[in-house]
């Protein structure tokens, strides 16, 4: 039997939140928010998107996104 979604996006595992609560921005050393449907981790004060790969936060700003302007 075939998955009846197979376009659906995968959400990413869930972020131990242990790990959350130690990690901040590299740039800003402010809090990041969590978020799993795109995996990433957000950086308002940088305005940047730090990827998860692998379920390892990569926290190298040449690495990060800038985020949408709101």
């Amino acid at each position: 039997m075939t998955d009846p979604t197979p376009d659906a996006p995968k959400q990413a595992p869930p972020l131990d939140p242990r790990l959350l609560e130690i990690l901040v921005c590299p740039l800003t050393k402010t809090t990041l928010e969590y978020d799993r449907a795109a995996g990433e981790l957000i950086s308002r004060a940088a305005g940047l998107a730090y990827p998860i790969r692998d379920g390892i936060p990569i926290m190298l700003a040449d690495e990060a996104r800038p985020l949408d302007p709101a």
